[in-house]
């Protein structure tokens, strides 16, 4: 953990705490439990990962990359489909996709500096700065989501 580095040094590394946060909440869960749903959305811990893999995809690799949707490495529409996992979609294979998704994202931003900026057409202009915070808040809002479905399972298993 960096507590004292630039902003960039700062901002990155929490983006990675927080990226490790939701893959450790599904860590040891069986493929049944990893799938099961516990609220009336789509939610599921492994789904999770799945959407936070895409949204990896749509900020990094379709926003600043400006990549086609049939260039990005899965799943990158801003819809409820970043919850599909498909029964063939071991959780091992939805980690490995979130790290890849995860690494591609920093090699994106890494060609960018904080304050460079784009428009966007639901949010107006952004800056690198700004996705960097919002993917923080996103991570970190559904670390919170699995700890929670997480505790739930875990309960039940006692």
């Amino acid at each position: 953990m960096i507590t004292n580095g630039t902003e960039r040094q700062l901002l990155e590394d929490t983006l990675d705490r927080n990226r490790e946060a939701l893959v450790n909440t599904v860590r040891g869960l069986s493929e049944t439990d990893a799938r099961r749903r516990l609220v009336p959305s789509l939610t599921t811990p492994i789904s999770l990962l799945k959407h936070a893999a895409a949204a990896e995809r749509i900020w990094f690799q379709r926003f600043w990359a400006d990549l086609d949707e049939s260039e990005c490495d899965g799943y990158s529409n801003r819809d409820e489909g970043t919850f599909t996992v498909t029964d063939d979609e071991s959780l091992a294979d939805v980690i490995a996709e979130f790290r890849r998704a995860s690494q591609r994202s920093r090699e994106i931003a890494a060609r960018f500096h904080l304050d460079d900026t784009k428009d966007n057409p639901r949010e107006g202009t952004v800056s690198m700065r700004w996705t960097l915070l919002a993917m923080v808040e996103e991570f970190a809002r559904h670390a919170g989501h699995g700890d929670i479905l997480r505790e739930q399972i875990d309960a039940d298993a006692r």
